[in-house]
């Protein structure tokens, strides 16, 4: 139950400070006419009543351990609180060395007129604090459950509670790159949102709806209409319950660039499962261009997934070696090299783009003995730097019945 080490030590400093306050009072009891000061209090009287206010503290510290333990909350929790006892006790303890001496009067004084100028620039950050909450519980601009952003601090998080002093968000994003809750708790002080912009995703918590987008590019030659029923059928279906709600309908925005056409479907969407329905939107539309022929995606520097394809089937040898044509694995192949460390990866970074539009060419060894490469060399060494486990390859015959 709690920190056996934090335990121990505050029952040894409450022990010291008891028989230290034990010890001067048995000895003001003893010697009552010795060092007595302008309040009336003796010397060891006062002393004695030090060390039991600061007993006292340990105290108070040692039962708020207990307590919190209980709760089984940290024991770096009751060391905050405790720190904050011991603070007490000091002043305390300054008082009563000032009542001690006399100089009670001439202290309230002089901390009167500190107090009074330490308090009005330390409580200003608090007192500002305690206005914006007093603003946002009678405005309520936002409230717990919302979803806000704060873009001078780049901030988007749920309120999960307004207090005095903060306002608690369970931060959206951050540790990832989406806009779904992370469990990840900032606290925001109040005084901040007076200079601070506040967007507010959720206004209406009953109807928590925002506009979100898709956007998909489709080759020139792709059926339009076909493409745009495709989009259109899939967020309806997704977010059916929304438009039933709202009554606004996906639509679409569309827009031309380099190699093919944007579409940017629109719709509805629940504002903190925006990333859920847009991830299920493009599963669909993704599925049902597999299936449609006549619609096909743009992908830069091959113009499209087919005409890639279609491209390296074009490519392949058109002698009677294209009937040999297979894929084997890269560990059987004998390595080639050295070669230029920046023309490989170059040729690397190519392939990636474009895929292998020509296959080697290999001998096959004697039995047991790893191919060779009788042409593309350098492809090899590039499709392995990628990570290829096999590779497209003309085989022929053994090398001592070639002729290359």
């Amino acid at each position: 139950m709690g920190s056996p080490g934090f335990s121990s030590k505050t029952l040894r400093l409450i022990g010291f400070w008891g028989a230290v306050a034990t010890l001067f009072l048995l000895v003001d009891h003893l010697l009552p006419e010795t060092a007595v000061l302008p309040s009336g209090m003796s010397l060891f009287e006062l002393a004695g009543l030090i060390a039991g206010i600061c007993g006292l503290a340990e105290v108070f510290t040692f039962a708020t351990h207990q307590f919190l333990a209980h709760r089984n909350r940290p024991p770096v929790e009751s060391a905050m609180i405790g720190r904050q006892y011991r603070l007490a006790s000091i002043l305390a303890a300054l008082l009563v060395i000032t009542y001690g001496l006399g100089r009670l009067e001439s202290l309230g004084t002089g901390l009167a007129a500190l107090g009074g100028m330490f308090l009005g620039w330390s409580l200003q950050a608090p007192v500002s604090g305690f206005a914006a909450w007093v603003l946002v519980s009678l405005k309520r601009p936002f409230r717990p459950g919302d979803r806000i952003q704060l873009p001078n601090l780049g901030l988007v998080g749920d309120v999960k509670d307004i207090g005095a002093m903060y306002t608690v968000l369970d931060q959206v994003g951050g540790s990832i790159g989406s806009e779904e809750a992370v469990g990840r708790h900032v606290l925001v002080p109040n005084a901040m949102l007076f200079s601070q912009v506040v967007i507010n995703y959720t206004v209406a918590q009953d109807a928590a709806y925002m506009l979100d987008e898709v956007v998909v590019r489709i080759t020139y030659d792709s059926d339009w209409k076909i493409a745009e029923k495709i989009l259109l059928d899939a967020a309806i279906d997704v977010t059916r319950p929304i438009v039933e709600a709202t009554g606004v309908k996906p639509y679409i925005r569309s827009d031309l660039y380099d190699y093919g056409v944007y579409l940017r479907l629109r719709y509805q969407t629940y504002a903190k499962d925006r990333t859920q329905i847009a991830s299920e939107i493009n599963k669909r539309i993704f599925n049902d261009f597999q299936r449609t022929p006549s619609v096909d995606l743009a992908i830069p520097y091959i113009y499209s997934y087919r005409a890639g394809a279609d491209r390296k089937e074009q490519d392949l040898p058109t002698d009677k070696d294209a009937a040999f044509v297979e894929s084997i694995e890269v560990a059987h192949v004998r390595e080639p090299g050295p070669f230029d460390e920046k023309e490989i990866e170059a040729l690397a970074r190519s392939i990636e783009r474009k895929g292998l539009l020509q296959p080697i060419v290999v001998s096959r060894g004697p039995d047991g003995e790893p191919f060779e490469i009788l042409a593309g060399d350098k492809r090899f060494a590039a499709c392995k730097r990628l990570g290829w486990k096999s590779i497209p390859a003309v085989v022929r015959g053994h090398t001592s019945n070639v002729n290359v």
